[in-house]
């Protein structure tokens, strides 16, 4: 890969990054740091790339306890009712789905998946996240009511390994509501344990519906009723890796940083970093040789080399194209990692 450093010096490339972290779309950027449109664009795909690599190799072996775990619906080229009829069926057009978990206790997001609603895609994003836990870790997981959860968690989890409860919110409309775009209103809660003991009190999925808001924020793409969605799927996984880059590592969280009273990210409350990265140090890993990957793949037999997919994202065979690395020690410029 050519580094970008070869179009934009490191201070034009921190300002671009800064730009799209904070939620601003690629046009707005154009116009705020003078970058061509392309360049811009580039520079995601390669910062994504990186982004996801660092972290594929970095966020693993956790202590997580309790996980919160989470759908969410975005579009690409174009909504499904809209897309053209050759493409009604190929994925990245139309719905697009982003499956999440959080740790409740330190908010750290360990894995995530673009692609869609389907029992495989759920089990890939659940081997993932199974992978990035210790050996022998019990963890408490609670999800919404998607049928694929109650296939996929126990088996890979182990019956003696999880509690496991599902969360079903009953929605209904506003009396007399009549705005096109209704807000949707709970009227109920439903608990249901599915395996192990879970403890009542943290049934939940309050801080993975939360931080729903955050994406929604963060990136332009995931923002409703505007037309900054993303028009090839490539560039929703790199503009997704490249947000949780910035969430788990840059980016300090209001709630952790009053409990302990200094500015903490969700990587440093997990264990996994010192200080929260600036984004010049995100901006560096384009020049880390740390990024290059190793031999080990984790693409499913028949599946599409991930040599040029996106973390999280399948491809067109629709096989998980998860990547495993080993991570070395950062460059000077950028924090060291501890385990």
């Amino acid at each position: 890969m050519v580094s970008m450093a070869n179009v934009l010096s490191s201070e034009r490339r921190a300002q671009v990054v800064s730009c799209l972290v904070e939620g601003m779309s690629i046009r707005a950027t154009v116009r705020v740091t003078g970058a061509a449109k392309n360049t811009i664009v580039k520079l995601l795909a390669d910062l994504g790339s990186a982004s996801a690599e660092y972290q594929d190799g970095a966020l693993t072996n956790l202590g997580c306890k309790v996980i919160e775990c989470d759908e969410i619906w975005s579009f690409c080229y174009a909504k499904q009712k809209n897309a053209p009829e050759q493409f009604k069926d190929t994925p990245g057009y139309g719905d697009v789905w982003t499956w999440t978990a959080i740790d409740a206790d330190t908010k750290l997001v360990p894995s995530w998946l673009v692609g869609e609603r389907t029992n495989r895609d759920c089990y890939a994003f659940r081997s993932d996240l199974r992978s990035r836990i210790k050996p022998g870790q019990r963890v408490q997981i609670t999800t919404d009511g998607h049928k694929p959860y109650l296939t996929t968690v126990e088996p890979l989890f182990g019956a003696d390994r999880v509690d496991f409860a599902m969360l079903h919110k009953i929605y209904g409309n506003e009396a007399g509501d009549e705005r096109r775009y209704p807000s949707a209103v709970c009227t109920g809660i439903e608990k249901r344990v599915i395996t192990g003991k879970p403890d009542p009190e943290r049934i939940s999925t309050s801080y993975v519906e939360r931080h729903n808001l955050t994406m929604r924020m963060g990136m332009r793409r995931f923002t409703r009723l505007t037309n900054g969605f993303s028009k090839k799927v490539e560039n929703l996984a790199h503009a997704v890796s490249l947000h949780y880059m910035h969430y788990n590592f840059c980016r300090p969280h209001q709630t952790l940083t009053k409990r302990y009273d200094t500015s903490t990210t969700p990587a440093m409350a997990a264990g996994v970093a010192r200080y929260p990265w600036s984004v010049h140090q995100l901006v560096a890993l384009l020049d880390t040789p740390a990024r290059s990957p190793s031999v080990e793949s984790r693409t499913s037999s028949g599946g599409t080399s991930c040599d040029s997919i996106p973390r999280g994202w399948r491809g067109g065979s629709m096989r998980p194209a998860h990547r495993r690395i080993d991570t070395e020690r950062p460059a000077e410029t950028t924090p060291c990692l501890h385990r």
